[in-house]
């Protein structure tokens, strides 16, 4: 406790390191004041905190019974929740661009319109023992998932579609909010991805980095029948065309059946419905390209790539962040980069009786997040979502005009599969007999999967 003479007893916010038990808050006590203004010390700056007065009253609380009343009552301003400055430049957000001057209001709707994943507790134990509570460790899962619910809002909604609070939603969008709830029987749920981690040697409750989380969600994605999506993670920063072209490329399920059928039943149903009735269809493309843009900090030849892949239109951000305290960048504006902080502990939500999901909490309605593009840790992950073929080779274009000119790549895209490489094999469902969630219900059942290194990828 510190004394602040006449204007009374000011108490300071501590708060743990985000890999310690309680996640981003330890304990707090407040000033006997009114308005009570914490300082918070170490990385995070000076804050400011308005809490409810009657919390300034008592100083035996402790911040989780804290929370579970008050949660959404707790605005922090720290120095990097400062408000946009008035300035003529652009904001490019997910392959969207806003005039700051102008369109300053659309421009913090399509930032909220994101689905925002943040710790939670109180849900069922991890794997029946495990922990009920993802605070600390939990943050780059969390920020793979709002990669991942990007890429379903375009699959199934479009990239401009747009939330508004209290308004009734398409029920696509209910359905994807829900392979997210924190249930072992949803199919991205934290306890999902902790558990399918153990595949790639990470144990639970273990912080993830960009690469692991990208390879869990690839593994997921296999049981989800209902978004369908073929998600490629890249290789020794090399894109091929050839593997991605083969892995999205599906026969209809009218050329499957015929292809069942003896030849003269082929002959007559492929003259009779055309040279298309046997061209392949494209599975929606999940891309994630995990990188290491320099050794212990982001290389500055990389800055300029890093940030024409927000402006493509195929564009699902970027997984990255400090040691430890993963975010999820969306956007940027000049030199700075634009994110949304999973460093929040909420309870656990649940589907209604109704069968609805009350989403009120997944959505960030406080100013968005910047910080220094030089602050970057070097190890990050890109993503991109590609609906159609068209899409595809659209990004490829664009990739070769903005990426592939500068004399030290980010990345490689190369047409044909490398012929010192192990042989491609698209990814497929292991044979089992049951559901993906009661699949990995038990980490003894992940053996069927390789065990890949941090950018040592294999296929599995």
């Amino acid at each position: 406790m510190e004394s602040t003479g006449s204007s009374g007893r000011l108490w300071e916010l501590q708060f743990e390191r985000s890999s310690g038990r309680g996640g981003a808050f330890a304990a707090v006590s407040v000033s006997a004041v009114s308005s009570a203004e914490l300082r918070v010390p170490g990385s995070l700056a000076a804050a400011v905190v308005k809490w409810p007065v009657e919390l300034a009253q008592d100083d035996s609380w402790r911040m989780e019974s804290v929370l579970s009343k008050y949660e959404n009552q707790i605005t922090i301003f720290a120095d990097y929740l400062e408000e946009f400055p008035d300035t003529d430049e652009l904001v490019w957000i997910l392959g969207k661009q806003h005039l700051l001057k102008t369109e300053k209001s659309k421009l913090l709707s399509d930032i909220s319109a994101r689905l925002w994943f943040t710790y939670r507790r109180k849900f069922s134990p991890i794997g029946g023992t495990g922990p009920s509570s993802d605070a600390g460790w939990g943050c780059m899962l969390r920020c793979g998932q709002m990669m991942l619910a990007q890429a379903l809002i375009c699959r199934h909604l479009g990239r401009d579609w747009n939330w508004e609070r209290q308004k009734e939603q398409p029920k696509e969008y209910q359905r994807i909010l829900q392979c997210f709830l924190d249930r072992k029987d949803c199919c991205y749920s934290i306890h999902q991805m902790a558990q399918m981690g153990v595949g790639e040697g990470k144990s639970i409750g273990e912080w993830f980095g960009p690469n692991t989380v990208a390879q869990v969600l690839k593994k997921l994605a296999l049981f989800d029948e209902w978004n369908s999506l073929a998600v490629y993670v890249s290789m020794d920063n090399t894109v091929v065309i050839e593997d991605i072209k083969k892995m999205c490329h599906t026969l209809p399920l009218s050329a499957e059946t015929a292809a069942e059928s003896p030849p003269e039943s082929l002959n007559a149903s492929t003259q009779s419905k055309g040279p298309s009735a046997c061209s392949p269809a494209w599975k929606p493309l999940l891309l994630i390209v995990p990188l290491r843009l320099g050794i212990n900090q982001i290389n500055p030849v990389y800055v300029d790539a890093f940030k024409e892949c927000f402006k493509m239109p195929q564009s699902l951000g970027a997984l990255g962040g400090k040691p430890n305290n993963a975010y999820y960048f969306i956007g940027f504006l000049g030199d700075e980069l634009i994110f949304l902080d999973p460093h929040t502990t909420q309870t656990f939500v649940d589907t209604e009786e109704n069968g609805m999901v009350d989403d009120q909490t997944f959505h960030c309605l406080q100013p968005p997040q910047r910080m220094n593009i030089l602050n970057l840790d070097p190890s990050v992950a890109l993503g991109f979502f590609c609906k159609e073929e068209k899409d595809f080779d659209s990004w490829c274009s664009l990739v070769q005009k903005e990426i592939l000119k500068e004399n030290l790549r980010m990345f490689e895209l190369v047409q044909k599969h490398p012929s010192h490489w192990p042989p491609f094999v698209p990814p497929a469902k292991p044979e089992v007999t049951t559901t993906g969630a009661e699949f990995i219900d038990s980490t003894e059942q992940l053996e069927e999967f390789d065990l890949e290194e941090d950018f040592e990828i294999l296929s599995i």
